[in-house]
Protein backbone atom coordinates (compact mmCIF):
# COMPACT_ATOMS: atom_id res chain seq x y z
CA UNK A 1 0.00 0.00 0.00
CA UNK A 2 1.30 3.44 -0.85
CA UNK A 3 2.17 5.73 2.02
CA UNK A 4 4.63 8.43 3.06
CA UNK A 5 7.26 5.98 4.35
CA UNK A 6 9.08 5.90 1.01
CA UNK A 7 9.81 9.61 1.32
CA UNK A 8 13.18 10.00 3.09
CA UNK A 9 11.75 12.91 5.09
CA UNK A 10 9.29 10.39 6.56
CA UNK A 11 12.11 7.95 7.33
CA UNK A 12 13.93 10.60 9.34
CA UNK A 13 10.81 11.69 11.20
CA UNK A 14 9.86 8.13 12.09
CA UNK A 15 13.36 7.35 13.34
CA UNK A 16 13.42 10.43 15.59
CA UNK A 17 9.76 10.56 16.68
CA UNK A 18 10.69 10.02 20.32
CA UNK A 19 13.26 12.83 20.21
CA UNK A 20 11.23 15.73 18.79
CA UNK A 21 11.88 17.73 21.96
CA UNK A 22 15.64 17.09 21.83
CA UNK A 23 18.22 19.49 20.36
CA UNK A 24 18.96 18.97 16.68
CA UNK A 25 20.90 21.96 15.30
CA UNK A 26 22.94 23.95 17.82
CA UNK A 27 24.40 27.14 16.35
CA UNK A 28 27.26 28.77 18.30
CA UNK A 29 26.09 32.16 19.59
CA UNK A 30 22.77 31.44 17.89
CA UNK A 31 19.60 29.41 18.24
CA UNK A 32 19.16 25.78 19.18
CA UNK A 33 16.58 24.09 16.96
CA UNK A 34 14.89 20.93 18.24
CA UNK A 35 13.99 18.05 15.95
CA UNK A 36 10.32 18.91 16.33
CA UNK A 37 10.92 22.56 15.41
CA UNK A 38 13.02 21.57 12.40
CA UNK A 39 10.37 19.24 11.00
CA UNK A 40 7.58 21.73 11.72
CA UNK A 41 9.52 24.44 9.85
CA UNK A 42 10.25 22.05 6.97
CA UNK A 43 6.57 21.06 6.69
CA UNK A 44 5.50 24.71 6.48
CA UNK A 45 8.26 25.44 3.95
CA UNK A 46 6.99 22.49 1.91
CA UNK A 47 3.61 24.21 1.75
CA UNK A 48 5.31 27.46 0.72
CA UNK A 49 7.28 25.75 -2.07
CA UNK A 50 4.07 24.18 -3.34
CA UNK A 51 2.27 27.54 -3.15
CA UNK A 52 5.12 29.09 -5.19
CA UNK A 53 4.81 26.48 -7.93
CA UNK A 54 6.87 23.44 -6.93
CA UNK A 55 5.30 20.08 -7.69
CA UNK A 56 6.41 16.50 -7.03
CA UNK A 57 9.35 15.86 -9.35
CA UNK A 58 9.96 19.53 -10.19
CA UNK A 59 13.29 21.12 -9.30
CA UNK A 60 13.91 23.70 -6.59
CA UNK A 61 17.24 25.41 -7.21
CA UNK A 62 18.83 26.57 -3.95
CA UNK A 63 21.71 29.03 -3.52
CA UNK A 64 21.72 30.03 0.12
CA UNK A 65 24.24 30.18 2.95
CA UNK A 66 24.54 27.41 5.52
CA UNK A 67 22.01 27.79 8.33
CA UNK A 68 19.39 25.72 10.20
CA UNK A 69 16.77 27.13 7.83
CA UNK A 70 18.76 25.86 4.85
CA UNK A 71 18.54 22.36 6.37
CA UNK A 72 14.79 22.85 6.82
CA UNK A 73 14.57 23.88 3.16
CA UNK A 74 16.31 20.65 2.09
CA UNK A 75 13.84 18.63 4.16
CA UNK A 76 10.99 20.73 2.75
CA UNK A 77 11.96 19.73 -0.78
CA UNK A 78 11.88 16.06 0.24
CA UNK A 79 8.62 16.55 2.12
CA UNK A 80 6.88 18.17 -0.85
CA UNK A 81 8.25 15.66 -3.36
CA UNK A 82 10.26 18.36 -5.14
CA UNK A 83 13.88 17.79 -6.19
CA UNK A 84 16.51 19.67 -4.18
CA UNK A 85 19.20 21.27 -6.39
CA UNK A 86 21.93 22.71 -4.12
CA UNK A 87 24.43 25.22 -5.48
CA UNK A 88 27.63 26.67 -4.03
CA UNK A 89 26.76 30.07 -2.51
CA UNK A 90 29.96 31.52 -3.99
CA UNK A 91 28.92 30.86 -7.60
CA UNK A 92 28.67 34.03 -9.66
CA UNK A 93 25.46 34.89 -11.57
CA UNK A 94 27.30 33.88 -14.73
CA UNK A 95 27.85 30.40 -13.30
CA UNK A 96 24.34 30.07 -11.82
CA UNK A 97 22.78 30.79 -15.20
CA UNK A 98 24.00 27.47 -16.56
CA UNK A 99 22.44 25.49 -13.71
CA UNK A 100 19.11 27.27 -14.12
CA UNK A 101 19.05 26.55 -17.83
CA UNK A 102 20.01 22.91 -17.34
CA UNK A 103 17.87 21.96 -14.34
CA UNK A 104 14.78 23.90 -15.48
CA UNK A 105 13.60 24.66 -11.92
CA UNK A 106 10.05 25.56 -10.97
CA UNK A 107 11.23 27.67 -8.01
CA UNK A 108 14.46 29.52 -7.14
CA UNK A 109 15.55 30.14 -3.55
CA UNK A 110 18.37 32.63 -2.98
CA UNK A 111 19.61 35.02 -0.32
CA UNK A 112 18.20 38.53 -0.26
CA UNK A 113 21.56 39.85 -1.46
CA UNK A 114 21.34 37.68 -4.57
CA UNK A 115 17.64 38.27 -5.25
CA UNK A 116 18.11 40.95 -7.89
CA UNK A 117 20.73 39.05 -9.90
CA UNK A 118 18.66 35.86 -9.64
CA UNK A 119 15.56 37.63 -10.99
CA UNK A 120 17.58 39.00 -13.89
CA UNK A 121 18.70 35.50 -14.88
CA UNK A 122 15.16 34.16 -15.30
CA UNK A 123 12.41 36.67 -14.47
CA UNK A 124 9.66 34.13 -15.20
CA UNK A 125 10.71 31.64 -12.48
CA UNK A 126 9.20 32.29 -9.02
CA UNK A 127 11.86 33.47 -6.56
CA UNK A 128 11.84 33.10 -2.78
CA UNK A 129 14.51 34.45 -0.44
CA UNK A 130 16.12 32.91 2.63
CA UNK A 131 18.85 34.43 4.80
CA UNK A 132 21.02 32.96 7.54
CA UNK A 133 18.87 34.45 10.32
CA UNK A 134 15.79 32.69 8.94
CA UNK A 135 14.27 35.82 7.44
CA UNK A 136 13.07 36.10 3.86
CA UNK A 137 10.00 35.66 1.73
CA UNK A 138 10.16 31.87 2.08
CA UNK A 139 9.70 32.02 5.86
CA UNK A 140 7.17 34.85 5.57
CA UNK A 141 5.04 32.72 3.27
CA UNK A 142 5.62 29.58 5.36
CA UNK A 143 4.34 31.21 8.54
CA UNK A 144 0.90 31.78 7.00
CA UNK A 145 0.44 28.20 5.75
CA UNK A 146 -0.42 24.87 7.34
CA UNK A 147 2.27 22.15 7.55
CA UNK A 148 2.33 19.76 4.60
CA UNK A 149 2.53 16.00 5.30
CA UNK A 150 5.19 14.09 3.35
CA UNK A 151 4.17 13.41 -0.23
CA UNK A 152 4.49 9.78 -1.30
CA UNK A 153 7.71 9.04 -3.17
CA UNK A 154 8.77 5.60 -4.38
CA UNK A 155 12.29 4.22 -4.75
CA UNK A 156 12.77 5.65 -8.24
CA UNK A 157 11.59 9.19 -7.53
CA UNK A 158 14.29 11.85 -7.40
CA UNK A 159 15.22 13.49 -4.11
CA UNK A 160 18.10 15.67 -5.32
CA UNK A 161 19.97 16.76 -8.39
CA UNK A 162 23.63 17.11 -7.41
CA UNK A 163 25.87 18.67 -10.03
CA UNK A 164 29.31 17.25 -10.61
CA UNK A 165 31.97 18.10 -13.18
CA UNK A 166 32.79 15.33 -15.63
CA UNK A 167 35.87 14.89 -17.75
CA UNK A 168 34.45 17.21 -20.40
CA UNK A 169 34.16 20.03 -17.87
CA UNK A 170 30.44 20.52 -18.46
CA UNK A 171 28.63 20.11 -15.12
CA UNK A 172 26.25 17.16 -15.08
CA UNK A 173 23.32 16.65 -12.73
CA UNK A 174 23.53 13.40 -10.79
CA UNK A 175 19.98 12.12 -10.27
CA UNK A 176 19.82 10.92 -6.66
CA UNK A 177 16.65 9.09 -5.58
CA UNK A 178 14.98 8.73 -2.19
CA UNK A 179 16.08 5.08 -2.20
CA UNK A 180 19.70 6.05 -2.94
CA UNK A 181 20.01 8.35 0.06
CA UNK A 182 18.10 5.98 2.33
CA UNK A 183 20.34 2.99 1.51
CA UNK A 184 23.53 5.01 1.85
CA UNK A 185 22.49 6.68 5.10
CA UNK A 186 21.50 3.42 6.75
CA UNK A 187 24.67 1.63 5.57
CA UNK A 188 26.85 4.43 6.93
CA UNK A 189 24.97 4.53 10.23
CA UNK A 190 25.74 0.84 10.68
CA UNK A 191 29.32 0.92 9.34
CA UNK A 192 30.38 3.75 11.63
CA UNK A 193 28.41 2.33 14.57
CA UNK A 194 26.45 5.53 15.07
CA UNK A 195 24.01 5.64 17.99
CA UNK A 196 21.59 8.00 19.78
CA UNK A 197 24.44 8.72 22.22
CA UNK A 198 26.51 10.52 19.59
CA UNK A 199 27.06 14.25 19.18
CA UNK A 200 28.12 15.47 15.74
CA UNK A 201 30.40 18.45 15.14
CA UNK A 202 29.31 19.67 11.69
CA UNK A 203 31.86 21.95 9.98
CA UNK A 204 31.17 21.16 6.31
CA UNK A 205 29.21 23.11 3.69
CA UNK A 206 25.77 21.70 2.90
CA UNK A 207 25.75 22.17 -0.86
CA UNK A 208 27.92 19.02 -1.12
CA UNK A 209 27.00 15.36 -0.65
CA UNK A 210 29.59 15.19 2.15
CA UNK A 211 28.00 17.80 4.38
CA UNK A 212 24.37 17.49 3.30
CA UNK A 213 23.91 13.73 2.99
CA UNK A 214 26.81 11.98 4.73
CA UNK A 215 27.20 14.04 7.90
CA UNK A 216 23.61 15.19 8.46
CA UNK A 217 21.93 11.88 7.67
CA UNK A 218 24.18 9.90 10.02
CA UNK A 219 23.31 12.27 12.86
CA UNK A 220 19.64 12.69 12.08
CA UNK A 221 18.92 8.97 11.81
CA UNK A 222 19.93 8.77 15.46
CA UNK A 223 18.21 11.98 16.50
CA UNK A 224 21.43 13.31 18.03
CA UNK A 225 22.59 16.89 18.75
CA UNK A 226 24.54 18.59 15.96
CA UNK A 227 26.94 21.45 16.70
CA UNK A 228 26.27 23.33 13.48
CA UNK A 229 29.16 25.63 12.56
CA UNK A 230 28.51 28.16 9.76
CA UNK A 231 31.96 27.28 8.38
CA UNK A 232 35.19 25.62 9.41
CA UNK A 233 36.98 27.70 12.04
CA UNK A 234 39.90 26.33 14.05
CA UNK A 235 39.00 28.09 17.31
CA UNK A 236 35.34 27.08 17.08
CA UNK A 237 36.21 23.46 16.30
CA UNK A 238 38.70 23.24 19.15
CA UNK A 239 36.09 24.64 21.51
CA UNK A 240 33.46 22.06 20.55
CA UNK A 241 35.50 18.87 20.10
CA UNK A 242 35.39 18.08 23.86
CA UNK A 243 31.57 18.05 23.65
CA UNK A 244 31.42 15.89 20.49
CA UNK A 245 31.82 12.25 19.52
CA UNK A 246 31.94 12.50 15.70
CA UNK A 247 33.68 14.84 13.25
CA UNK A 248 33.56 14.51 9.47
CA UNK A 249 36.07 16.57 7.54
CA UNK A 250 38.44 16.91 4.61
CA UNK A 251 42.24 16.67 4.81
CA UNK A 252 42.60 20.45 4.74
CA UNK A 253 40.62 20.68 8.00
CA UNK A 254 42.91 18.20 9.71
CA UNK A 255 46.06 19.89 8.43
CA UNK A 256 44.86 23.15 9.96
CA UNK A 257 43.92 21.53 13.27
CA UNK A 258 47.30 19.80 13.50
CA UNK A 259 49.00 23.17 12.98
CA UNK A 260 47.52 24.27 16.33
CA UNK A 261 49.24 22.83 19.41
CA UNK A 262 45.98 22.94 21.37
CA UNK A 263 44.75 20.04 19.28
CA UNK A 264 45.83 17.01 21.32
CA UNK A 265 44.67 13.75 22.90
CA UNK A 266 43.27 15.44 26.02
CA UNK A 267 40.97 17.55 23.86
CA UNK A 268 39.75 14.48 21.98
CA UNK A 269 38.97 12.31 25.01
CA UNK A 270 35.25 12.00 24.20
CA UNK A 271 35.68 11.59 20.44
CA UNK A 272 35.07 8.18 18.91
CA UNK A 273 35.18 8.90 15.15
CA UNK A 274 37.05 11.27 12.85
CA UNK A 275 36.34 10.61 9.16
CA UNK A 276 38.30 12.04 6.25
CA UNK A 277 37.29 12.22 2.63
CA UNK A 278 36.62 14.32 -0.50
CA UNK A 279 40.38 14.46 -1.19
CA UNK A 280 43.44 12.23 -0.69
CA UNK A 281 45.03 12.15 2.77
CA UNK A 282 48.80 11.75 3.00
CA UNK A 283 50.28 8.91 5.05
CA UNK A 284 52.31 11.45 7.03
CA UNK A 285 49.15 13.34 8.00
CA UNK A 286 47.52 10.04 9.04
CA UNK A 287 50.50 9.18 11.26
CA UNK A 288 50.83 12.68 12.73
CA UNK A 289 47.13 12.74 13.56
CA UNK A 290 47.34 9.44 15.41
CA UNK A 291 50.46 10.50 17.34
CA UNK A 292 48.88 13.79 18.37
CA UNK A 293 45.35 12.67 19.22
CA UNK A 294 45.49 8.92 19.87
CA UNK A 295 42.84 8.46 17.14
CA UNK A 296 43.18 7.06 13.64
CA UNK A 297 41.42 8.97 10.89
CA UNK A 298 38.82 6.84 9.12
CA UNK A 299 39.37 7.38 5.40
CA UNK A 300 36.52 6.65 3.06
CA UNK A 301 35.68 7.00 -0.64
CA UNK A 302 32.62 8.60 -2.16
CA UNK A 303 31.29 10.75 -4.97
CA UNK A 304 28.18 12.71 -5.88
CA UNK A 305 26.86 9.87 -8.02
CA UNK A 306 27.18 7.24 -5.32
CA UNK A 307 27.37 8.70 -1.84
CA UNK A 308 29.94 6.84 0.26
CA UNK A 309 31.18 3.72 -1.52
CA UNK A 310 33.86 2.29 0.77
CA UNK A 311 35.16 2.99 4.25
CA UNK A 312 37.93 1.82 6.49
CA UNK A 313 36.37 -0.23 9.29
CA UNK A 314 35.25 1.24 12.58
CA UNK A 315 36.65 -1.80 14.36
CA UNK A 316 39.74 -3.22 12.70
CA UNK A 317 42.78 -1.99 10.84
CA UNK A 318 42.64 1.42 9.21
CA UNK A 319 45.46 1.48 6.70
CA UNK A 320 46.85 4.88 5.69
CA UNK A 321 46.37 5.62 2.02
CA UNK A 322 43.53 3.11 1.61
CA UNK A 323 39.79 3.79 1.57
CA UNK A 324 38.68 0.49 3.03
CA UNK A 325 35.93 -1.92 2.09
CA UNK A 326 32.58 -1.60 0.25
CA UNK A 327 29.59 -0.54 2.34
CA UNK A 328 26.73 -2.99 2.74
CA UNK A 329 24.90 -3.29 -0.57
CA UNK A 330 27.80 -2.09 -2.71
CA UNK A 331 29.97 -4.17 -5.03
CA UNK A 332 33.36 -2.82 -6.15
CA UNK A 333 35.66 -4.13 -8.85
CA UNK A 334 38.53 -2.84 -10.99
CA UNK A 335 38.89 -3.40 -14.73
CA UNK A 336 41.65 -3.08 -17.29
CA UNK A 337 41.56 -1.07 -20.52
CA UNK A 338 39.62 -3.88 -22.23
CA UNK A 339 36.97 -4.04 -19.51
CA UNK A 340 38.26 -7.28 -18.03
CA UNK A 341 38.42 -7.64 -14.25
CA UNK A 342 41.88 -6.72 -12.98
CA UNK A 343 44.14 -9.07 -11.08
CA UNK A 344 44.47 -8.70 -7.32
CA UNK A 345 46.58 -5.64 -6.41
CA UNK A 346 46.73 -4.54 -10.06
CA UNK A 347 45.68 -1.02 -10.99
CA UNK A 348 42.46 -0.67 -12.89
CA UNK A 349 39.41 1.51 -13.35
CA UNK A 350 37.15 1.42 -10.28
CA UNK A 351 33.61 0.27 -11.07
CA UNK A 352 30.71 0.01 -8.62
CA UNK A 353 27.19 -1.40 -8.42
CA UNK A 354 24.47 -1.27 -5.78
CA UNK A 355 21.27 0.36 -4.50
CA UNK A 356 23.13 3.48 -3.32
CA UNK A 357 24.04 4.34 -6.92
CA UNK A 358 22.40 7.26 -8.72
CA UNK A 359 19.99 6.68 -11.59
CA UNK A 360 21.90 8.62 -14.25
CA UNK A 361 22.77 12.10 -15.43
CA UNK A 362 19.96 14.61 -15.79
CA UNK A 363 18.80 14.95 -19.40
CA UNK A 364 22.10 13.51 -20.64
CA UNK A 365 21.53 10.05 -22.07
CA UNK A 366 24.91 9.95 -23.81
CA UNK A 367 26.82 10.64 -20.60
CA UNK A 368 24.69 8.12 -18.71
CA UNK A 369 25.14 5.45 -21.38
CA UNK A 370 28.92 5.88 -21.46
CA UNK A 371 29.18 5.80 -17.65
CA UNK A 372 27.44 2.44 -17.20
CA UNK A 373 28.24 -1.06 -18.39
CA UNK A 374 25.37 -3.08 -19.82
CA UNK A 375 25.13 -5.09 -16.58
CA UNK A 376 24.69 -1.99 -14.40
CA UNK A 377 28.27 -1.39 -13.26
CA UNK A 378 29.12 2.32 -13.02
CA UNK A 379 32.54 3.40 -14.32
CA UNK A 380 33.79 5.89 -11.74
CA UNK A 381 36.78 7.21 -13.70
CA UNK A 382 39.04 6.62 -10.70
CA UNK A 383 42.06 4.34 -10.78
CA UNK A 384 42.56 1.93 -7.92
CA UNK A 385 43.56 -1.55 -6.83
CA UNK A 386 41.84 -4.16 -4.69
CA UNK A 387 43.67 -6.40 -2.23
CA UNK A 388 42.85 -10.07 -1.90
CA UNK A 389 40.43 -9.31 0.96
CA UNK A 390 38.71 -6.50 -0.96
CA UNK A 391 40.37 -3.40 0.52
CA UNK A 392 40.48 -0.56 -2.02
CA UNK A 393 43.43 1.76 -2.57
CA UNK A 394 42.97 4.71 -4.93
CA UNK A 395 45.86 5.62 -7.23
CA UNK A 396 44.54 8.61 -9.12
CA UNK A 397 41.90 9.80 -11.56
CA UNK A 398 41.44 9.11 -15.22
CA UNK A 399 40.56 12.71 -15.93
CA UNK A 400 42.22 15.93 -14.91
CA UNK A 401 39.86 16.80 -12.07
CA UNK A 402 41.53 18.82 -9.31
CA UNK A 403 40.41 18.35 -5.69
CA UNK A 404 41.49 21.38 -3.70
CA UNK A 405 40.41 21.75 -0.08
CA UNK A 406 37.66 19.21 -0.69
CA UNK A 407 36.26 21.11 -3.70
CA UNK A 408 36.04 19.45 -7.13
CA UNK A 409 37.48 21.79 -9.75
CA UNK A 410 37.65 21.08 -13.45
CA UNK A 411 40.53 22.68 -15.39
CA UNK A 412 38.57 23.23 -18.59
CA UNK A 413 36.22 25.74 -16.97
CA UNK A 414 39.15 27.79 -15.66
CA UNK A 415 41.06 27.52 -18.93
CA UNK A 416 38.03 28.79 -20.84
CA UNK A 417 37.75 31.80 -18.53
CA UNK A 418 41.49 32.57 -18.75
CA UNK A 419 41.59 32.24 -22.53
CA UNK A 420 38.87 34.88 -22.89
CA UNK A 421 41.08 37.50 -21.25
CA UNK A 422 42.66 39.86 -23.73
CA UNK A 423 46.39 39.15 -23.95
CA UNK A 424 46.24 35.44 -23.14
CA UNK A 425 47.35 33.28 -26.05
CA UNK A 426 46.54 29.91 -24.47
CA UNK A 427 46.50 28.25 -21.08
CA UNK A 428 46.57 24.94 -19.28
CA UNK A 429 45.35 24.43 -15.72
CA UNK A 430 46.73 21.66 -13.52
CA UNK A 431 46.62 20.52 -9.92
CA UNK A 432 49.87 20.17 -7.99
CA UNK A 433 50.52 18.94 -4.42
CA UNK A 434 49.80 21.49 -1.70
CA UNK A 435 50.54 20.97 2.02
CA UNK A 436 47.22 22.46 3.16
CA UNK A 437 44.75 22.08 0.30
CA UNK A 438 45.84 18.66 -0.94
CA UNK A 439 46.04 20.04 -4.45
CA UNK A 440 46.38 23.63 -5.60
CA UNK A 441 45.14 25.05 -8.88
CA UNK A 442 48.01 26.29 -11.05
CA UNK A 443 47.52 28.08 -14.36
CA UNK A 444 50.27 27.79 -16.97
CA UNK A 445 49.86 30.21 -19.85
CA UNK A 446 51.37 31.76 -22.90
CA UNK A 447 50.70 35.50 -22.88
CA UNK A 448 51.71 38.52 -24.93
CA UNK A 449 53.45 41.58 -23.57
CA UNK A 450 50.18 43.42 -22.87
CA UNK A 451 49.41 41.67 -19.59
CA UNK A 452 50.85 39.97 -16.52
CA UNK A 453 49.67 37.38 -14.05
CA UNK A 454 47.96 39.96 -11.83
CA UNK A 455 45.88 41.11 -14.78
CA UNK A 456 44.69 37.56 -15.36
CA UNK A 457 43.74 37.11 -11.69
CA UNK A 458 41.69 40.30 -11.74
CA UNK A 459 40.03 39.17 -14.94
CA UNK A 460 38.65 36.07 -13.22
CA UNK A 461 36.91 37.86 -10.35
CA UNK A 462 33.56 38.21 -12.13
CA UNK A 463 33.52 34.85 -13.89
CA UNK A 464 34.69 32.25 -11.36
CA UNK A 465 34.10 31.54 -7.69
CA UNK A 466 37.15 32.34 -5.56
CA UNK A 467 38.06 28.73 -4.77
CA UNK A 468 38.57 28.08 -8.50
CA UNK A 469 41.12 30.87 -8.90
CA UNK A 470 44.68 29.63 -9.53
CA UNK A 471 46.98 29.76 -6.51
CA UNK A 472 49.88 30.37 -8.90
CA UNK A 473 50.18 31.70 -12.44
CA UNK A 474 53.18 30.51 -14.44
CA UNK A 475 54.15 32.07 -17.76
CA UNK A 476 55.82 29.88 -20.39
CA UNK A 477 56.92 30.42 -23.99
CA UNK A 478 54.87 27.45 -25.20
CA UNK A 479 52.85 24.58 -23.83
CA UNK A 480 54.21 21.03 -24.32
CA UNK A 481 52.20 18.99 -26.82
CA UNK A 482 52.19 15.55 -28.37
CA UNK A 483 52.13 14.80 -32.08
CA UNK A 484 48.35 15.21 -32.15
CA UNK A 485 48.54 18.67 -30.62
CA UNK A 486 47.20 17.67 -27.17
CA UNK A 487 48.75 19.53 -24.24
CA UNK A 488 50.87 17.18 -22.14
CA UNK A 489 49.64 18.07 -18.69
CA UNK A 490 51.65 15.27 -17.11
CA UNK A 491 54.81 17.17 -18.09
CA UNK A 492 53.45 20.37 -16.60
CA UNK A 493 52.54 18.60 -13.38
CA UNK A 494 56.04 17.12 -13.16
CA UNK A 495 57.63 20.52 -13.83
CA UNK A 496 55.65 22.35 -11.16
CA UNK A 497 55.05 19.55 -8.62
CA UNK A 498 57.37 21.20 -6.05
CA UNK A 499 55.90 24.66 -6.42
CA UNK A 500 54.36 24.59 -2.95
CA UNK A 501 56.85 22.22 -1.31
CA UNK A 502 57.86 23.28 2.19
Amino acid sequence: MRGPNDNFASVLQQRTAARFGSPCLIVPDGPTITYGQLYETAARMASALTEAGAKPGSRVLVQVEKSPWAVALYLACLQSGAVHVPLNPSFTPNEVGYYIDDSDPSVLVATSARAESSRELHPSIPLLTLDTDGSGTLTDLSSSLNPMPPVFRDDHDLAALVYTSGTTGRPKGSMVTHANIRHNAEALYTTWQCSPDDVLLHMLPIFHVHGLFVALHCAMLGGVPIHFLPRFDVDAVLGLIPESTMVMGVPTHYHRLLADQRFNSDLCGRMRLFTSGSAPLSASAFDTFEQRTGHQLCERYGMSEAGIITSNPFDGARVAGTVGYPLSGYQVRTTDDSGNISEVDANGTVEIRGPHLFSGYWRNRDATRSAFRSDGWFITGDIGRLSADGRLTLEGRMGDMIISGGENIHPLEIESAINQIDGVVESAVIGVPHPDLGEAVVAVAVINDKIGGDDVSLGLDQTLAGYKHPKAFEVVDELPRNAMGKVLKNRLRARFEDLFAT
